[in-house]
């Protein structure tokens, strides 16, 4: 090879190396670009009798500075932090929501109950009344508004992951294409072809944002694909799709599924939905959202039983008894589109142990000739051989439920409770401020015997004789007898009397303090024309601060309305905050990692800046080496002549 042909080398090599280096310069912004430079290598040299002598340079390949290592690091910190993302964006509407001093359900509360003091302070008064109802009914709205909300959220949550699927699809399918012509690309010039490369590490960065993502490479040029415990999204250059699909057992779920061999679409455990925006929002869903909107139906539903309990102890201002103030909706009780077998069961809140309900959803299931319930929330699982059981304060009976095996029903005890709660009354008159029974000391009584105000019995009594006129007669100082003088029925005789214990009839409870003499008379009879009588508004209102939730099948209740309302709004803080921290950890990693691989990949303007000058001075010395060549030739030439 001659001096001129080296010299050429020397040219292409530089003109080569500015090339690769004005192309890193114009891609310094170009999202997922990892910078080039070029692998020179000798020419094999030329033999002589005074040893090698060189026979100029050549350009190998153009090298793609990139690190899988890193990439790696970036991929799983990425995921982390766009999963913490995604869930902060959501939780916060909720923690807002509940939260807001004049939007929550704390001020409604309070308004409420400040209307049933009212009109036990002044029991006859309609304005009174109807001030009540007025706020029972802005309590129902704020209840069903929060609900509406939190609806809408859950509608909003659906929609997004049905967006970010066909994303993901969008993603899979241009995955699969690029991973095609990287391949014919490798396989035509045996050389990798960079910017593909970068445009598939791009592409392949961006979905994993949207779901965790393992990547296994085949060596040449293509690369699988896979997510969650191996379901793949591309093999080769074949791209699988994902589908958004509603739970089998609740059509307002929007789930993941994969399409499988002929179309068919199986619905993949949330579970298995591993970091990236997707993995966000499904864990969104069902950790925070579903626990919300049941505890707040589930404060709904209880207020509802307990007040319209202690309501129906009363009487209106027309004499008649209490009836429900508040109307509810049954538990939710959805069939799986997979059973074959026919009907639903009949679930029921159950009133005696209502204060056991808790914020979780269930599954019953028909398996073995037994019914097994799973408690979602914590997957707590109970097997019964027959069907009604009471659990967790609520009643399930078989009814026209005839299961096959496998069959499955999904039961959500309060998911309805704070949509559906109503005021039921609609007349200020039916308010039921008094009780319906008094009792009354004979004026002829010469013991120093009283008897106490008497209460009706909870639950609200069945008994049709409840106000019934019943006289208490001391036959001695010891011993009384019960007759119910409005049937003529004696009810009892010889009863032993002791101060201060429960005496119970009809439906009632009274106590009879001090020393009674033999021929003492008490009665307890309706309580005609009570029309100033709070005696039931002040049960009724004493409601606001009992315990009357939070029990446990050993432990009796331990939280009141306001408070339970509270655990609400402070457990979405509490996991707002620590989603927070979390994403902020995570995206400190996506940053350190990030900044690792661009610290070796990005493009610095000021080491290109160099390189372009480096290669300049090369070109203008290989030029040179021409230039002193042709001189030479031409001297040689002259020398000839």
């Amino acid at each position: 090879m001659s001096i001129f042909s080296i010299g050429v080398t020397g040219l292409n090599a530089a003109q080569a190396g500015m090339l690769t280096t004005s192309h890193n310069i114009s891609n310094v912004s170009t999202a997922g670009y990892n910078r080039q430079q070029i692998v020179q290598g000798t020419n094999t040299p030329l033999l002589t009798g005074a040893g090698f002598i060189g026979q100029g340079t050549n350009i190998q390949t153009v090298k793609r500075i990139y690190d899988q290592f890193l990439g790696a690091q970036v991929l799983s910190a990425e995921a982390g932090a766009a999963e913490m993302g995604s869930y902060l964006a959501q939780i916060r509407q909720i923690d807002n929501l509940l939260a807001d001093p004049s939007a929550g359900l704390s001020p409604a509360l309070s308004n409420f109950f400040k209307g049933v003091q009212d009109v036990a302070a002044n029991p006859a008064s309609i304005p009174a009344r109807q001030s009540m109802l007025s706020a029972g009914q802005a309590l129902v709205s704020r209840f069903q508004a929060l609900d509406q909300r939190l609806s809408e959220i859950r509608e909003g949550t659906n929609q997004q992951i049905a967006g970010q699927i066909a994303q993901i699809n969008n993603y899979s399918a241009q995955l699969a294409d690029v991973g095609q012509r990287i391949a014919l690309a490798q396989m035509g010039g045996g050389q990798p072809p960079n910017d593909l490369l970068d445009q598939r590490d791009q592409m392949l960065r961006e979905l994993n944002r949207l779901v965790r993502v393992n990547v296994v490479n085949q060596g040449d040029g293509n690369f699988n694909v896979f997510i969650g415990n191996g379901q793949p999204l591309v093999v080769g250059g074949q791209a699988y799709q994902l589908k958004a699909v509603q739970a089998a057992d609740d059509l307002e779920r929007t789930m993941v599924a994969i399409v499988g061999v002929g179309g068919t679409a199986l619905a993949l455990p949330e579970s298995q939905i591993a970091g990236g925006s997707l993995s966000g929002l499904l864990s969104f869903r069902s950790q925070t959202l579903d626990a919300a909107q049941n505890a707040l139906g589930r404060v709904a539903l209880t207020l509802a039983q307990n007040f319209n309990d202690q309501h129906k102890l009363g009487q209106d201002l027309t004499g008649a008894l209490g009836l429900d103030f508040f109307s509810v909706s049954a538990p939710v009780v959805r069939s799986s589109s997979l059973n074959t077998g026919t009907g639903v069961p009949a679930v029921s809140i159950d009133a005696t142990t209502i204060d056991q309900l808790t914020s979780s959803d269930y599954r019953l299931s028909f398996l073995s000739g037994n019914y097994r319930l799973t408690r979602l929330s914590d997957n707590q699982v109970q097997t019964f051989t027959t069907l009604p059981q009471t659990v967790d304060g609520m009643t399930i009976d078989a009814g026209a439920w005839s299961p096959d095996a496998n069959d499955s029903i999904l039961i959500q005890p309060t998911r309805g409770g704070a949509g559906n709660i109503s005021v039921a009354l609609s007349d200020a008159r039916q308010i039921a401020a008094a009780a319906p029974i008094r009792t009354a000391t004979a004026l002829t009584n010469v013991g120093t015997a009283s008897i106490g105000a008497g209460a009706v019995n909870a639950p609200s009594p069945t008994n049709s004789d409840l106000q019934n006129k019943v006289t208490i007669t001391f036959t001695s100082a010891t011993t009384f007898d019960v007759l119910d003088e409005t049937s003529s029925v004696v009810l009892a005789s010889g009863v032993a009397y002791v101060a201060g214990a429960d005496i119970s009839y009809n439906g009632w409870t009274t106590q009879i303090i001090g020393v009674p003499a033999t021929g003492d008379r008490f009665a307890i009879e309706a309580n005609a024309n009570g029309i100033a009588d709070n005696r039931n508004a002040a049960l009724l209102g004493a409601l606001q601060t009992r315990n009357t939730m939070g029990g446990g099948a050993t432990t009796g209740p331990t939280a009141s309305y306001q408070s339970s309302y509270a655990q609400i709004v402070s457990a979405v803080g509490s996991k707002t905050n620590e989603v927070e921290a979390i994403g902020a950890a995570q995206q400190g990693l996506a940053d350190h990692a990030t900044r690792a691989l661009q610290s070796l990949s990005g493009v610095n303007l000021d080491e290109e800046a160099a390189n372009l000058l480096r290669y300049q001075q090369a070109y203008q010395a290989s030029a040179k080496v021409l230039q002193i060549a042709s001189k030479v030739f031409d001297e040689i030439l002259a020398l000839g002549r």
